[in-house]
């Protein structure tokens, strides 16, 4: 407006204002348009896969099945480690929404006792949200129809059909076998591997489970499922079937190892068989022992608890990781180097109940003495003097070189977590350890197996074999039907037959273990015994009082005694001496050749003993449980297996206290034809003077 006048609007002038603004309008839709063009064509073209698998998922479930795990056979393809089809119950923790109604609610349907539901509790504390905890397995169909219809009241719940891992002989494999169990998150963090957070799917965590996992884990199936919205399934649209794991065959014979290790009863104890021609492991039992079964279920607080107060250390594999003083088991083998330094099998000493060696007085176990002994009588009737005597003359090196030769202080080429090797102790060894040279009486010591000499069951069970066979045998875990090539040990056939015939005077002739003789008019078994000190005489005689303060029984034997077949080692902690392991070396001897004889024997014992192990076990679960309930302190270790190896593994390298004085051997109990009052009369070894 000028002037206050209205300015002049012409036609065209408005027809000029309405082009433009249409122009604006037009050009923002068209703008508009394009990005909406572009956003479709982005998304039906450039991103097509992702939506649509997006929207296949809604549709589709896809879900992994766990592999069935290779099977562990026998020699003979019976199974030691199957699979079984059974009915399971697990959490998926990061689905669950109430925690402690949902695990009510299952304890009330599955008759879960109040122990086991805080064992699921501390679990699912533990675990990570992707790491599955199994609540129940081997369920009945009654159970499992009973969780399957609820499970939409109840997320996080997974009820399936799946493969277990079974033993069928339990405790008697514990330490042989290892076990399974669900993979830690410690474990997915190494693999990054989704089966391993698959409901139901266990890994090995100790012995040939864990050794062999690769070979045994076989590869998963996979299931595609269409599903509702609400996750129902509608129908079943593809099927993968999982590849089993490949199966291992063992050497063991599967019956033989579980008589041998319910033969071990109540004692604290290993049992080793060997087959003399070919090397291989027949048996291989540590008593007592867990039962597998259990624990792939992850140990509860009230087995723990169980497990970790027994003194009789059932985590602890003692054939392997054992160690003890050998005992008299070692004088065939310091018998041998005799022979080899050129002494003459008929020299003799006079024992009289002892022997002075410098200004110590090394006793004899028989205290009334011998009179004169020479090889044959030293190895029958045990007599420690015979050695004392003529191992000063030899000298340690002879010896020490043999009982290396005869595998003593050696790790074998076993497919096992860890071995124990022990000690065959020399000048330079003492040299190296203490920083001491050495002296007469430490040969004086280690010629009995007291002093610092160490062994294993298995290392005494190959020295076994190898003085029945004369060949260097090495011990053999996995079958491999083509026998070996056993090169010989280089013995005198002399030699070795007149130490065989001494170990055959133990048990058939004027020995120590007459008891231990087999029960067949044609076949008969050679031995030696061996009773190993725990403490000194002040504290206890060995035989009686606290178990732990109890001598060690040792017994090592081969059969038959005119044609060796069979080697085995028998080592009872705390057994009060040797009469503890020679009926047990008998009886699993008796088995080799006879075993419903064998088991007619071990079938009246167990009665006394309050039945099998797994019953044994079964019913002291149920007195801890009624004893400690939920109070019991939950488990420390995730293994406590492995725990249990890696400090019997630790105990075993460290140095041992210096030994300064005599050993003090212990009476040869079951010294038949020796004198009763030398049967039972404690070994004192004379003051220094």
């Amino acid at each position: 407006m000028i002037g206050g006048l209205t300015p002049h609007v012409s036609s065209g002038t408005l027809k000029n204002a309405y082009d433009r603004r249409s122009l604006v309008i037009g050009g923002l839709q068209a703008a508009v348009g394009l990005l909406l063009a572009g956003r479709v064509a982005w998304i039906s073209l450039a991103q097509n896969e992702k939506y649509t698998l997006a929207s296949e998922s809604n549709r589709v479930n896809l879900t992994l099945i766990s592999p069935r795990r290779g099977a562990i056979l026998d020699r003979n393809g019976a199974p030691i480690a199957a699979n079984r089809a059974d009915f399971r119950v697990d959490l998926v923790p990061d689905r669950l929404i109430d925690p402690d109604r949902t695990l009510a609610e299952l304890g009330r349907l599955l008759k879960l006792s109040d122990v086991r539901i805080k064992d699921l509790k501390d679990k699912l504390d533990k675990a990570r949200g992707f790491q599955p905890v199994e609540v129940a397995a081997g369920l009945d169909w009654d159970s499992f129809a009973a969780i399957s219809v609820r499970l939409p009241d109840l997320p996080g719940v997974l009820a399936q059909r799946s493969f277990s891992r079974w033993y069928p002989t339990g405790p008697s494999v514990g330490h042989l076998i290892g076990y399974v169990g669900a993979a830690s998150a410690e474990d997915y963090e190494k693999e990054r591997n989704p089966l391993l957070v698959t409901p139901g799917f266990k890994i090995g965590k100790d012995g040939l489970e864990k050794r062999f996992e690769k070979e045994l884990r076989g590869i998963p199936g996979a299931r595609r499922v269409e599903v509702t919205a609400a996750g129902k399934v509608v129908r079943d649209l593809e099927m993968r079937e999982d590849v089993p794991g490949q199966p291992l065959r063992l050497t063991i014979n599967a019956p033989l190892q579980d008589y041998a290790a319910r033969r071990l009863g109540v004692e604290s104890g290993a049992v080793v068989v060997m087959d003399c021609h070919t090397g291989d492991i027949l048996a291989m039992a540590s008593m007592p022992s867990y039962d597998p079964n259990s624990f792939s279920d992850g140990i509860g607080r009230i087995e723990w608890k169980m497990l970790s107060e027994d003194d009789h250390v059932p985590l602890r594999n003692k054939v392997l990781r054992g160690l003890y003083p050998p005992g008299s088991t070692v004088k065939p083998m310091v018998a041998l180097s005799f022979l080899e330094a050129g002494l003459d099998p008929d020299e003799s000493v006079f024992c009289g109940g002892g022997l002075r060696v410098g200004n110590r007085v090394f006793g004899c176990w028989n205290r009334r003495g011998h009179g004169t002994v020479n090889m044959a009588k030293g190895i029958y009737q045990s007599c420690d003097v015979y050695f004392y005597h003529f191992a000063q003359r030899i000298g340690m090196d002879p010896i020490a070189a043999m009982a290396r030769r005869l595998g003593m202080g050696q790790k074998f080429d076993l497919p096992v977590v860890g071995q124990s090797y022990g000690t065959v102790p020399d000048a330079a060894w003492k040299q190296r350890k203490y920083g001491k040279p050495w002296a007469v009486f430490d040969t004086v010591n280690a010629t009995i197996g007291q002093g610092y000499m160490l062994v294993n069951p298995l290392q005494q069970a190959v020295m076994a074999a190898r003085i029945a066979s004369g060949k260097q045998l090495q011990p053999r875990l996995l079958l491999d039907p083509k026998a070996p090539a056993t090169p010989s040990m280089g013995f005198s056939q002399e030699h070795l037959d007149y130490v065989h015939k001494a170990m055959w005077d133990v048990v058939n002739g004027p020995g120590t273990a007459g008891r231990a003789r087999l029960p067949f008019p044609d076949i008969q078994i050679s031995g030696k015994t061996g009773t190993a000190q725990v403490v000194g005489l002040h504290i206890s005689n060995g035989k009686s009082g606290p178990w732990k303060y109890r001598d060690h029984g040792h017994f090592i034997s081969f059969a038959p005694f005119d044609n060796p077949r069979y080697a085995c080692a028998v080592v009872i902690e705390h057994g009060g001496g040797s009469s503890a392991a020679y009926p047990i070396a008998r009886d699993v001897m008796t088995f080799l050749f006879d075993p419903a004889k064998a088991m007619q024997v071990l079938i009246e014992m167990e009665a006394g003993w309050g039945g099998t192990p797994q019953q044994r076990m079964a019913a002291r679960y149920s007195s801890y449980e009624a004893r400690y309930g939920t109070s019991a302190p939950k488990p420390a270790e995730d293994n406590p297996v492995a725990t249990a190896d890696a400090a019997a593994e630790a105990a075993g390298t460290k140095p041992q206290p210096e030994q300064t004085e005599a050993a003090a051997p212990r009476p040869e109990d079951g010294a038949d034809a020796a004198p009763a009052a030398a049967a039972t009369t404690p070994a004192q070894p004379d003051a220094p003077q």
